[in-house]
């Protein structure tokens, strides 16, 4: 699993259907990404996928059995066996059909069930996430994009596919999306709509102030913190906006991503989204002071006399916080505060001066938070002071404590 992955916090039940193509030899690393965020997990496969993927691997993977017989357990004079087509339709919360081919995308369309697979997707009432594998031209068919329409106008979720070097020799549009980007899509699938309607916007990762042509003054945020939030957000049902600094963490699913360097690129995406955000999380490490004289070259050492250092001017930032928060109107508007130390006395100071909703303030003195780890330790501070601590969790639940606070705050207001 990717260190860089966003995790859904909440575990669920998750049946993987495999159809019969080349891109089934992933199917056990999305299995892997989806146990290890959590969840439980089953396999099914139609006959020809068997040829793609051994069950007995997706089987070690889950410690359930991986089925491709519609008929297995019937017929044999004895009752039939527990798990059929219809007991895992009713099991699944989520249904995942990766890779999808277009033949079987074909049959989905037109309520076919005649194997195990399509029996259980007509069956479901679970969400049903298709990720298409296929030649381009295959793709690109108007059967093919037909097909496709008709089944997102039932409901079907898709994710990809991508573009790349196909298996066939082909180059072009048709790859099935990666196992990352399924485990991302499935998490968002699984989400409430309890922030439907609204607008998040998110800052996050940290600014970077030039000092000349190649130099810079940064910090160590690596924007994991604000990204889950962003994810979670999503996965309820929001809008999200993601203003994002210097981060090698891919875009969650359902969120739009718009990059910045420095703090006042990210000031001004703040203020261009601001107008359409109803709430704003302002996680991002921004640098409180750059450069005030900004060579368009190089400085060179060589050209210093020796043991010449160089003095920087440094002027100060913008407050972005403090400035929208002057025009918050009806908007929920959270902050960060990352302190090494005094860090509730700190964060009780910051509020007040801010103007913020909530104030969450995280340790940076300690190893296992904040920085470079993928765990936090935070204070949840209110405008009257009021402190709640939570306990060293992933940042991926201290977003679910966040955007659960959020939602009271928004439903308190109405």
């Amino acid at each position: 699993m990717s260190s860089s992955r966003i995790d859904s916090a909440e575990p669920r039940r998750i049946l993987v259907a495999v159809s019969a193509g080349i891109a089934a030899y992933k199917v056990p690393e999305l299995v892997r990404d989806l146990m290890q965020a959590g969840h439980e997990v089953r396999c099914v496969l139609t006959p020809d996928a068997t040829r793609f993927v051994s069950p007995l691997v997706l089987e070690a993977l889950t410690s359930h059995p991986a089925d491709s017989d519609l008929f297995a357990g019937a017929g044999s004079g004895s009752a039939p066996r527990e798990i059929n087509h219809i007991a895992l339709a009713d099991w699944a919360e989520l249904v995942i059909l990766a890779p999808a081919t277009a033949n079987v995308l074909a049959r989905m369309t037109a309520g076919m069930a005649d194997d195990l697979v399509t029996a259980i997707l007509l069956a479901t009432r679970a969400p049903v996430l298709v990720a298409p594998a296929m030649n381009v031209n295959m793709w690109q068919h108007p059967a093919t994009q037909s097909n496709i329409e008709t089944l997102k106008a039932r409901g079907v979720l898709t994710v990809g596919p991508e573009t790349g070097d196909l298996a066939c020799g082909w180059q072009g549009e048709g790859r099935m999306a990666e196992p990352e980007a399924i485990a991302s899509a499935a998490g968002l699938a699984l989400g409430t709509q309890a922030l439907r309607g609204e607008v998040v916007l998110v800052t996050a990762g940290g600014t970077t102030e030039p000092i000349d042509a190649v130099r810079a003054i940064t910090n160590r945020s690596s924007g994991r913190m604000g990204f889950v939030i962003a994810a979670e957000a999503a996965r309820r049902g929001a809008e999200v906006l993601l203003v994002a600094g210097a981060s090698a963490l891919p875009t969650p699913a359902g969120v739009t991503r718009v990059d910045v360097g420095t703090a006042l690129e990210m000031r001004d995406a703040v203020l261009a989204e601001l107008p359409r955000a109803t709430v704003v999380v302002k996680a991002a490490a921004v640098a409180d002071f750059r450069s005030a004289h900004v060579p368009q070259r190089k400085l060179k050492k060589e050209s210093l006399a020796p043991g010449e250092g160089i003095a920087l001017e440094l002027v100060p930032n913008p407050d972005i916080l403090e400035e929208i928060c002057r025009d918050k109107g009806s908007r929920i508007i959270v902050g960060f505060a990352a302190e090494s130390h005094d860090v509730v006395a700190a964060a009780r100071r910051k509020i007040t001066r801010k103007g913020c909703d909530l104030l969450v303030a995280n340790d940076i003195s300690r190893l296992d938070a904040g920085f470079d780890v993928e765990t936090n330790a935070v204070f949840f501070v209110s405008p009257d002071g009021e402190v709640e601590e939570l306990p060293l969790l992933s940042k991926a639940e201290v977003a679910v404590h966040l955007v659960d606070r959020i939602v009271k705050l928004r439903d308190g207001r109405r």
